[in-house]
């Protein structure tokens, strides 16, 4: 057997765990949805709903995560093109939502299924209660048998608070409602050993481990109306993988291939357990607040992964933050080595730094004494070597 039949085997076996799964999330992106006139495609939107009714049917729970409400709302504002301006951008996603949704909803009830419609921002994931409401909600709504549909609220939000495309957004979402598996649909057939439009260049049918494409040469930007290329998939899919959540990456028209187990688009395999909420929370959804800059003992301490974080090892705090915001923990060389909720203010921090708990308890009595960063609060970084972790850390 050749090693080219090794590797379809591999991935023919390792599919099984899409067709088992019984709730899927799917995220459908801009370029899968927009015609070459810029418009939605009501069409391929259709196939889409096709595909998903039918997994429904079969018994399993489906969970939608939708791009293209801006496309829908270029017809009906008779807009030339997408639009560049942020103010624009925000009136078209208003408007073309209501078209978005209302295309979903007619679609979806002609199979005899209910959509609920759900719109998040990146603020809704900074403070944990929000976070905790997204997730009652969901779990009820698929509780009922409606198909939740979820896109972000890109009419109120700003770059600043953005999750900066809707397939960072799916992988949260994945672990929100803890999927069994996430499709990734899109405008090119999985991850290639180089760019698709090279010669000679190979789709990769299975990814058992991200280490394994980090030579992998993937570009930055993604289609003229999309807002993600595969760097941003590749990112998606790590937060997935790592939270215990299989992926498959591949053409929209290959959807129902896909979810068949069928040897379409890259499979990646789940290489991490999965984590409580509260965790994933700390490592993917919540904006960090602050830096806390820490000795190279206490790096070592807290990567060894059986630590707090205690005052001694802290040498400089940065950032205006509370007690109980997130912070990123950062090494002497400067790399961010994982991230965690905070004790104190930051304007409590500079007299306690550098000095250890029975100082501290001995001049400024019970209460000084705490860690910092409790163990339990806090989730190491382990940055995948590839082009998408050299683009995220700059």
């Amino acid at each position: 057997m050749s090693s080219h039949d090794s590797s379809h085997d591999s991935s023919a076996g390792a599919r099984s765990a899409i067709t088992s799964a019984r709730r899927v999330v799917v995220k459908v992106g801009s370029s899968s949805l927009t015609g070459p006139d810029g418009h939605l495609d009501v069409g391929a939107l259709r196939r889409v709903v096709e595909v998903l009714a039918a997994r429904q049917a079969a018994g399993a729970q489906v969970v939608l995560v939708t791009s293209g409400a801006v496309s829908a709302a270029i017809g009906p504002l008779g807009l030339g093109a997408r639009p560049r301006d942020l103010a624009t951008m925000q009136a078209a996603a208003s408007v073309g939502q209501g078209q978005l949704v209302r295309r979903y909803q007619e679609e979806f009830a002609a199979f005899g299924l209910q959509i609920g419609q759900i719109l998040l921002t990146a603020e809704d994931t900074v403070r944990r209660a929000r976070y905790r409401n997204a997730q009652r909600a969901l779990d009820r709504l698929l509780a009922l048998g409606v198909v939740p549909v979820i896109n972000e609220n890109d009419a109120v939000t700003t770059d600043e608070l953005k999750f900066g495309d809707n397939d960072r957004l799916a992988a949260l979402v994945s672990h929100l409602v803890r999927a069994d598996a996430l499709l990734l649909l899109t405008d090119v057939d999985g991850l290639h050993d180089a760019p698709p439009s090279r010669p000679g260049a190979r789709r990769i049918p299975l990814v058992a481990d991200l280490e394994d494409v980090a030579g992998v040469e993937v570009t930055a930007r993604g289609s003229a109306v999309g807002t993600g290329g595969m760097v941003t998939k590749l990112e998606s899919v790590r937060i997935a993988t790592g939270a215990g959540v299989p992926v498959v990456l591949t053409l929209a028209a290959n959807a129902a291939a896909a979810l068949a187990g069928d040897d379409v688009g890259t499979f990646f395999a789940a290489t991490g357990r999965r984590t409580s909420a509260r965790r994933l929370w700390i490592a993917h959804a919540a904006r960090t607040e602050g830096r806390l800059h820490l000795d190279d003992g206490a790096a070592r301490a807290v990567l060894g992964g059986r630590a707090s974080l205690l005052p001694a090892g802290i040498t400089r705090a940065e950032g205006e933050f509370e007690a109980g915001d997130p912070v990123e923990l950062v090494a002497p060389d400067g790399a961010v080595i994982g991230r965690g909720l905070v004790a104190f203010d930051a304007s409590d921090l500079p007299a306690l730094l550098g000095r250890s708990t029975y100082a501290l308890r001995d001049e400024l009595g019970e209460g000084y004494d705490r860690v910092v960063v409790h163990r339990d609060d806090l989730v190491l970084d382990r940055p995948m070597s590839s082009p998408a972790a050299a683009r995220r850390n700059g």
